[in-house]
């Protein structure tokens, strides 16, 4: 692939993010400060793998020069050399491919996770708090901070519904790939006669808005007060800390009940309620632009099945992107990088394809 274009451009951006750097009234405007520091960091270590494969490029030539040489041990040298330095220049080629790739603005973003029973009664509301565990493992394993938002709590122990956020080092990134229905099979511990159901819940992750991305006009909210409610300790169950708040223009309620001070429940719910707009605009101004597109893992909405946990079978598969693990008993522990891994893996090779049908 024919880069010197491409890195032409991001010479030239690279100059004027340094002026704008060096003007001192840059920093009067702290969002606008982080987000040029931030391309210039980005820009900058681009062009030294750019650096990097041009000298790949050159010692590779250099070494096929010497492959015919009229001294055979100097030529022999060279030669075996030429492998290893072929497979170096194509992964530099590759990292230079995914470096150029437009960026994902969400992907460094906190996420809001909502875990939703689905279809299977009881059993799903069990799924579904099995999940909420799943990830909060996962999240203890990878250095991520879990905070609760809202739930739901059923009977024999399972969750109508959570929604919680997730902090840490780049987590929309991580979990992007987990909206959409899963499905469970197993024997439920309320079946007698030892038959396997089906169950589903629904999941949807949300990159964490900032007020910046959205603005909530108070005329356009209803915001109520009521009494929280379900379990959660004498304290929650007796004070009316529970926040709801309603987005009058689209009709989106949120509900938050899990913290004891009610002007933090109305701070959480109104960053739920921004995140689930950001999302339906995101959503809504992608399928407008690439109708005709749809990822190899799938569009991430909520009603499409992606993932389906055989506990009989210890097998979890990943309808997406065709692939079968047989360690469910570890991967509900949390252990799911190599599942994200592979979700990653898939979801750039489609981009670099539609780069390339693109360009």
């Amino acid at each position: 692939m024919d880069f010197d274009l491409l890195i032409q451009r991001k010479r030239e951006r690279f100059e004027q993010l340094e002026r704008e750097i060096a003007d001192p009234s840059l920093f009067e405007n702290r969002n606008r400060a982080g987000e040029i520091m931030r391309e210039h960091a980005n820009v900058k270590a681009l062009l030294a793998k750019w650096n990097e494969l041009s000298s790949a490029r050159m010692q590779l030539a250099d070494n096929r020069e010497l492959a015919n040489s009229t001294d055979a041990d100097l030529a022999q040298m060279a030669k075996e050399e030429i492998p290893a330095l072929e497979e170096r220049v194509a992964r530099f080629e590759r990292e230079m491919q995914l470096a150029l790739l437009p960026p994902d603005e969400n992907e460094n973003r906190d996420a809001i996770i909502e875990i939703r029973a689905g279809t299977g009664g009881s059993e799903a509301a069990i799924f579904a708090a099995d999940l909420y565990r799943m990830y909060n493992r996962y999240a203890e394993s990878a250095g991520l901070k879990i905070e609760s938002m809202d739930s739901s709590p059923s009977e024999l122990g399972g969750l109508k519904e959570v929604i919680f956020k997730v902090s840490g080092e780049s987590v929309f990134r991580k979990l992007r790939y987990e909206s959409g229905v899963h499905r469970v099979q197993r024997v439920p511990a309320t079946e007698a006669q030892g038959r396997i159901h089906t169950s589903t819940a629904t999941v949807a992750v949300l990159p964490e808005a900032e007020e910046i991305d959205l603005e909530l006009k108070p005329e356009e909210l209803r915001i109520e007060v009521c009494r929280s409610g379900g379990p959660g300790g004498q304290g929650v169950n007796t004070t009316d800390s529970a926040v709801q708040i309603l987005h009058i223009p689209t009709g989106t309620i949120v509900r938050c009940q899990d913290g004891r001070s009610q002007q933090k429940n109305k701070e959480k719910a109104l960053n739920v309620l921004r995140s689930r707009l950001l999302e339906t605009k995101q959503r809504e101004e992608a399928e407008k632009y690439a109708a005709h597109r749809r990822s190899q893992i799938g569009s991430g909405g909520r009603e499409e099945k992606i993932r389906t946990y055989n506990f009989p079978q210890n097998r979890v598969t990943d309808h997406r992107i065709g692939l079968t693990l047989y360690n469910l008993d570890r991967f509900m522990e949390g252990e799911l990088e190599e599942m994200i891994s592979a979700l990653q893996a898939a979801d750039l090779a489609e981009r670099l394809k539609d780069s390339a049908l693109s360009a």
